[in-house]
C-alpha cells in the first residue's frame, strides 16, 4: 500500500512502504549499518532509501555525522506517521490474504436461545468450523422469520406454533404462567401481563388462552428485552409467559390451581434460507439438530 501525501508539480508524492520500513528501522536502531543487519540490506542501501524517502518529503529527517544519526524535528513527524501506515498496510495485507478463505453466517436467534444454551452450540461451531464469521441478530421469532425470508439472514433458530411448516423440528415445550413467588392470581379483576411487543408469540398465546377462558386482562408492561420484562416481573408488575425450560431467574412458574389457562406447546425449529443448505450454514444446521439427540437441548 503507498500513501498519498503531497502534490509537487502535478505529480503525485507518495510514500513507499518499503522506504517506511528501512527508515523506521533506523530510527528505532540508531545506525546505518545496525539497520542493514536487521534487514538484510547493504549500508549503502539503507543510506539511499533513507535519502530517497527525504526526497520525497522534501524534507531531511536524520542528522547524521561519523559518530551517530539523530532524527530531526521532521525525522520525528515522520516515525509517527510511518507507524501508522506499516500498521495499517499490515492490517490490509492481513485482511485480504484471509478473506477469500473466510465465509460468513448470518444467524438470527431468539433472546430465550441467546440467554440460555446457544453459547454452548455456538462453541461447538466454532471448534468445528474456526474460519467461519458470524453475524448475530437476536429478536423475536416471528420476526426473524421474515428478516429470513427478505433474503437478509442465512438461519433462524426460532419457536413456532404447532401446525407451522417453517424450519426442522429440535422439539416441542409447554409454555407456562411465571410469576415470583409472591404473585397471586385474582381471577375476578384483570390479569396484569408483562410482554415483549407485537408480533410476539408468546404474547399472541397468553391473549388467546384468556381470550378463550373469559378472563379479562391488560397489559401493564412492555419491553422488547427479556431483561426488563424481567425486572418487570420481579418487581410485582404481572406475569409472563415463557417456555417452561426458559424461566428467568429469580421467577418461578404458577401452579395450576392458579385459576390460569393452559398455554399450549411451542415448537423450536432451525430454518435455512435455502432449501438445501450447504458449507457453514449446513455444518451449523447439524450441530443444532445433533445437540437434541445429545440431550444437550437448545433453548
Amino acid at each position: 500500500m503507498i500513501i498519498v501525501i503531497g502534490i509537487d508539480d502535478d505529480r503525485l508524492t507518495m510514500l513507499d512502504p518499503v522506504l517506511l520500513t528501512t527508515f523506521v528501522t533506523v530510527a528505532h536502531a540508531g545506525s546505518f549499518s545496525e539497520a542493514g543487519r536487521r534487514l538484510g540490506l547493504s549500508q549503502s542501501t539503507v543510506s539511499e532509501q533513507v535519502r530517497r524517502l527525504e526526497r520525497l518529503a522534501s524534507r531531511r529527517l536524520f542528522v547524521r555525522d561519523t559518530h551517530s544519526v539523530v532524527l530531526t524535528a521532521d525525522g520525528d513527524a515522520m516515525v509517527s506517521f510511518a507507524r501508522t501506515i506499516l500498521n495499517v498496510n499490515e492490517h490490509a495485507r492481513r485482511y485480504f490474504a484471509g478473506s477469500a478463505e473466510r465465509q460468513r453466517v448470518r444467524l438470527g436467534a431468539s433472546e430465550n436461545f441467546v440467554r440460555s444454551r446457544l453459547p454452548r452450540v455456538l462453541h461447538d461451531f466454532l471448534t468445528q468450523s474456526p474460519d467461519v464469521d458470524l453475524e448475530l441478530t437476536v429478536g423475536l421469532s416471528n420476526s426473524l422469520f421474515d428478516r429470513l425470508e427478505a433474503g437478509e439472514l442465512d438461519l433462524v433458530l426460532g419457536k413456532r406454533r404447532p401446525g407451522d411448516e417453517r424450519g426442522q423440528l429440535i422439539r416441542r415445550e409447554k409454555m407456562v404462567w411465571i410469576g415470583t413467588e409472591s404473585t397471586v392470581v385474582r381471577p375476578a379483576e384483570p390479569i396484569p401481563l408483562v410482554m415483549y411487543p407485537q408480533p410476539s408469540m408468546s404474547r399472541a398465546m397468553a391473549i388467546e388462552a384468556l381470550d378463550k377462558a373469559g378472563l379479562a386482562w391488560r397489559i401493564v408492561c412492555s419491553c422488547d428485552g427479556l431483561m426488563g420484562l424481567r425486572a418487570a416481573a420481579l418487581g410485582g408488575y404481572g406475569l409472563m409467559v415463557q417456555p417452561q425450560s426458559m424461566i428467568p431467574v429469580g421467577l418461578t412458574e404458577l401452579p395450576p390451581p392458579s385459576g390460569l389457562p393452559e398455554l399450549g406447546d411451542v415448537e423450536f425449529v432451525v430454518a435455512a434460507a435455502s432449501r438445501h443448505p450447504c458449507g457453514a450454514v449446513a455444518e451449523l444446521t447439524a450441530i443444532l439438530l445433533q445437540s437434541n439427540e445429545e440431550g444437550r437441548r437448545v433453548s
